[in-house]
């Protein structure tokens, strides 16, 4: 049975970032098609790009990494998914991944690491619980680039710090 401590704090973020990515999403939704596409000069462009970019690195690289040991060759900017719907779909469906995996892993998965390689084909050993707390603040920085875009074209979006989650975590 896992009771290692950083269980309960790793499910907080799964949850967390699920959580986040839905209210994110419901914002992206109300946005015009040109907005949506437009370069908004973030680093993967639009929001398009930049929801892309977060189908790419946190569920078609990291989530192979920690679930399946693989190491997927993807360029960081590629478009995974052109239909806006379905990209949304995906991840939400992503996002909801993360807890199971995270309440499957063994006590000792913890103080391990994780091996993989790199997109430039080197081979990297990080700290497994270390790299995990990557992934959900990989999703933080890029859902803030997301919400500047949206307050550049005046568009609402819900707040998605953290601690409104510990708050109100059933909040839509």
């Amino acid at each position: 049975m896992n009771h290692h401590p950083f269980l309960a704090h790793f499910t907080q973020l799964a949850r967390y970032n699920a959580w986040a990515t839905a209210r994110l999403l419901g914002a992206v939704a109300r946005l015009p098609e040109v907005e949506y596409r437009r370069d908004a000069g973030l680093f993967f462009r639009s929001i398009h790009g930049t929801l892309n970019h977060l189908l790419v690195g946190e569920h078609h690289l990291w989530f192979a990494r920690f679930a399946e040991g693989s190491s997927p060759v993807v360029a960081l900017d590629a478009e995974l998914e052109p239909d806006r719907a379905r990209l949304a779909e995906r991840l939400h469906a992503g996002a909801a991944r993360w807890e199971p995996l995270i309440a499957a892993l063994p006590d000792d998965r913890w103080a391990g690491t994780l091996d993989y390689t790199t997109m430039r084909g080197t081979r990297a050993c990080l700290p497994f619980a270390a790299t995990l707390a990557h992934v959900f603040n990989h999703a933080t920085h890029h859902r803030g680039q997301i919400t500047a875009a949206l307050t550049a074209v005046g568009s609402k979006f819900p707040e998605l710090d953290f601690v409104y989650y510990l708050q109100n975590p059933s909040q839509p």
